[in-house]
């Protein structure tokens, strides 16, 4: 049987095993002794735990899928008449090894220099190759659970301007022969800048020289993380000042849905209530975000038939869901106390991300030369703004 199903049968039977301990273990004041609450924390801790163990299987599996496809395709036609087409500016081949030589190279020749023109960058760095570039976006997509979530635009220069439908016209009943009611949209404009986001890390001079040493591979793991979190850090909680305007901002980010009558607890019905303060057309594409402490209260929750709201996803890929809508966890997310937004719930689709194409690399040759060190400054620039704030909305804690 699949590895990964069978971790989920698994998961599914200990989540059963757990509910069935809470349902017999509560008191007549419906808490748990001491000693039982310690029982059923470690049944959750090993529900939680495959839950992980799948994702990372799951991420592996689509890994391997990916790098078993093909490398070029099978020819179809006679050599002589294949496609010889060539790569131009930052995707060719000369540039990219140029970009990588001078990235290992503390004075780079002068053949590399010129291969390098292409992508010379007005700050002193280089832009990074096409190839590498895509490489760093899926690092960021990894490591930033909100990008997959948003609509992702580029831009080149200046401000990026979104008309939005303010208010939509309405139609009316007309007598036969009467007058064609008038009724116009009107519209406003996001406008989208960009917010420069910037991180360096040090190599020692020995690694960067050893041709064994993937720096592609570590410069991508590392600066996708760093700027990864960053982003997502200011997608949620930005407050436009020198950063993106979070979702739970309170200007320009999303509107409060529902206010909780506890300060640190949440219940069934405002859970349920939260879901429908969102419109209909919303809910279709609908997912909830939140910290992992907040999925563990949810966890315990059960509706008025006594079933609990959360279920775990049993077959492949099927993700784990709260009345039907997936669960997407962040450790941004502010946590369940006074006065914290707690849940965001919505058509994340709504909240666009504006990147500036072209991704920076700069090399510092001499700043730790005294450490047999050399530096590595990237950055990026980009904006992000809720173009909808009725798309998603947040639940409240009793401040």
């Amino acid at each position: 049987m699949n590895t990964i199903l069978q971790l989920r049968e698994n998961r599914a039977k200990k989540w059963d095993a757990a509910k069935a301990f809470l349902d017999v273990k509560r008191g007549t004041d419906g808490l748990l002794s001491a000693e039982d609450a310690g029982a059923y924390e470690k049944m959750e801790t090993e529900v939680v735990a495959l839950g992980k163990e799948v994702e990372r299987l799951e991420r592996l599996a689509a890994l391997d899928a990916e790098l078993n496809k093909p490398i070029a395709d099978p020819l179809t036609s006679k050599p002589a008449q294949t496609n010889t087409e060539q790569k131009t500016g930052r995707a060719t081949a000369e540039y990219k090894k140029a970009f990588w030589n001078a990235i290992r190279s503390k004075n780079p020749r002068s053949e590399i220099l010129n291969a390098l023109q292409e992508g010379t960058d007005s700050e002193g760095g280089y832009l990074v190759p096409d190839e590498f570039e895509r490489t760093l976006v899926q690092k960021l997509t990894e490591a930033n659970v909100l990008r997959p979530l948003c609509h992702v635009i580029q831009t080149s220069y200046g401000d990026r301007k979104i008309p939005v439908v303010a208010s939509k016209g309405t139609a009316d009943w007309v007598d036969e022969e009467g007058t064609y009611p008038l009724s116009d949209d009107s519209f406003s404009q996001v406008v989208l800048g960009a917010y420069k986001l910037a991180t360096m890390i040090k190599v020692s001079e020995e690694l960067l020289s050893d041709s064994i040493f993937d720096i592609e591979g570590y410069v991508s793991e590392q600066f996708g993380k760093r700027i990864g979190d960053k982003e997502e850090d200011a997608f949620l909680n930005g407050n436009g000042v020198s950063k993106p305007i979070g979702i739970l901002n309170a200007t320009g980010g999303a509107e409060v849905g529902v206010t909780t009558t506890g300060v640190a607890a949440i219940t069934g019905d405002e859970l349920i209530d939260l879901v429908y303060s969102l419109r209909a057309p919303y809910r279709k594409s609908a997912v909830f975000v939140l910290n992992d402490t907040t999925v563990k209260l949810l966890r315990k929750l059960k509706d008025g038939d006594g079933q609990y709201l959360w279920r775990p996803g049993i077959t492949e890929n099927a993700p784990d869901t709260i009345l039907g809508h997936r669960i997407i966890t962040s450790e941004f997310m502010p946590g369940v106390a006074a006065g914290n937004k707690s849940i965001a719930f919505g058509d994340f689709s709504y909240y666009w991300i504006a990147d500036r194409q072209g991704r920076t690399f700069k090399r510092l040759n001499e700043l730790y030369a005294t450490t047999g060190q050399i530096g590595f400054l990237a950055s990026q620039r980009l904006d992000g703004k809720l173009i909808l704030p009725e798309a998603i909305k947040v639940l409240q804690q009793k401040a």
